[in-house]
C-alpha cells in the first residue's frame, strides 16, 4: 500500500513511527534478521551472497511503535556492472532517508567489504552495530575483544550481538531501536507487514527458489519477470518467466527431465499459498535474454530502480 499517515481514535496519543535501514556486505544475514524481527518472511534468503536485489520495506507494529525496516541489497565491492551499480545506489540512498541504521556484520569476521560499508556510514544518523551469527561461535570469550576493537572505529549508538537465525537478542535490538524513532502517527495499517505488492512478492519467491536450488553460476545471471497475474476470487493465476543470459543456463535450470524447474515451481507455489492465504495456479518457464544485467534501462523495466 502507499505510505500515508494513519490517524484514528485507536492510535495512542504518543505514537512513534520511523524507518530503519538494515545494511551490510552480502551474506551477513540482513534479510533473515528482518524476517525474524517482523515475524514473517517478506524478504528472500539463501546462503548465496547478493540474494536481495531490491529495497524491501518490512513493517512491524507493536503497541505505540511502528518500525519500518528497509532491507537493502548487500553492498558490493567485488563486481562491477550496471546491476551492482544500481544495487549500491539503493544502499547509499537508503542511508540518507532513514531514522536509524542497523549495520550487520558477522561475528569474528571483518572483511574489506565490511570496511567499505563502514566508510559510508552516516555521521548524522544513529547507527546500531549488530554482530550476527553469535550462535556459531566456538569460543564466546573472543567476542568481547572483537567488539571492543570495532567500537573504536565509529561512534555507534549501540552494539548488540544477535543470532538472526535463532532469534537470540532480536527483542533487545527492537527495544534499542525504539528510542530513536520520531513521534509520528503510523504510516501503515496495524496488520500490514510490507509495502510491496503481491505481484512483487511472487517474483521474489520464485527468485529465491532459483538461488536455493540451482548451481553457483546461474543465479547472478538471472531474474524473474511476471507475465500474468490475475486474481480470480480465492485463486491467484500467475505466469512467470525466469530470465537467463545464456542458453547454457536454461538447461541447468530445467534439470534432468525437467525436475529442477518443476521443483522451483512447486516450492514457489507452496510459499505463495502460505503467504497469500489462497490457492495459487503457477506456471514457470525460462527465457534467454542476453545483457539484461548490463543495461540500466533493462534494469529499470524489471523494477530495479
Amino acid at each position: 500500500m502507499t505510505e500515508q499517515l494513519i490517524d484514528s481514535p485507536d492510535t495512542p496519543h504518543s505514537f512513534h513511527t520511523g524507518f530503519v535501514a538494515i545494511i551490510g556486505r552480502p551474506n551477513v544475514g540482513k534479510s533473515t534478521l528482518m524476517n525474524k524481527l517482523i515475524g514473517q518472511k517478506v524478504s528472500i534468503t539463501s546462503k548465496k551472497a547478493q540474494t536481495t536485489r531490491h529495497r524491501i520495506n518490512g513493517v512491524l507494529t507493536e503497541g505505540d511503535t511502528q518500525y519500518i525496516f528497509v532491507d537493502t541489497p548487500g553492498f558490493q565491492t567485488k563486481h562491477g556492472g550496471a546491476l551492482n551499480r544500481v544495487l549500491n545506489r539503493n544502499v547509499s540512498q537508503a542511508l540518507g532517508e532513514v531514522d536509524v541504521v542497523v549495520w550487520v556484520i558477522e561475528a569474528m569476521k571483518f572483511t574489506s567489504q565490511d570496511e567499505a560499508v563502514l566508510n559510508i556510514l552516516p555521521r548524522e544518523t544513529p547507527v546500531i552495530l549488530v554482530v550476527n551469527k553469535v550462535d556459531a561461535l566456538e569460543r564466546k570469550n573472543d567476542l568481547l575483544p572483537f567488539v571492543q576493537k570495532l567500537s573504536t572505529r565509529f561512534d555507534f549508538a549501540q552494539i548488540i550481538p544477535v543470532s538472526a537465525k535463532n532469534g537470540i537478542q532480536t527483542d533487545v535490538l527492537l527495544n534499542q531501536i525504539k528510542p530513536y524513532l520520531p513521534e509520528n502517527p503510523p504510516f501503515f495499517d496495524e496488520d500490514d507487514i510490507t509495502d510491496r505488492p503481491t505481484r512483487f512478492l511472487a517474483t521474489e519467491i520464485i527468485r529465491e527458489k532459483v538461488f536455493r536450488l540451482s548451481g553457483d553460476e546461474v543465479p547472478y545471471g538471472c531474474t524473474v519477470e511476471i507475465e500474468l497475474f490475475q486474481e480470480e476470487g480465492k485463486l491467484y493465476r500467475i505466469a512467470a518467466a525466469i530470465l537467463v543470459e545464456r542458453e547454457a543456463h536454461k538447461g541447468m535450470l530445467i534439470g534432468k527431465d525437467g525436475e529442477r524447474l518443476k521443483r522451483i515451481a512447486s516450492e514457489s507455489r507452496a510459499d505463495m499459498e502460505r503467504l497469500f492465504g489462497c490457492k495459487v495456479f503457477l506456471e514457470v518457464w525460462i527465457k534467454v535474454r542476453q545483457g539484461w544485467a548490463d543495461s540500466e534501462s533493462s534494469l529499470r523495466k524489471l523494477g530495479y530502480e
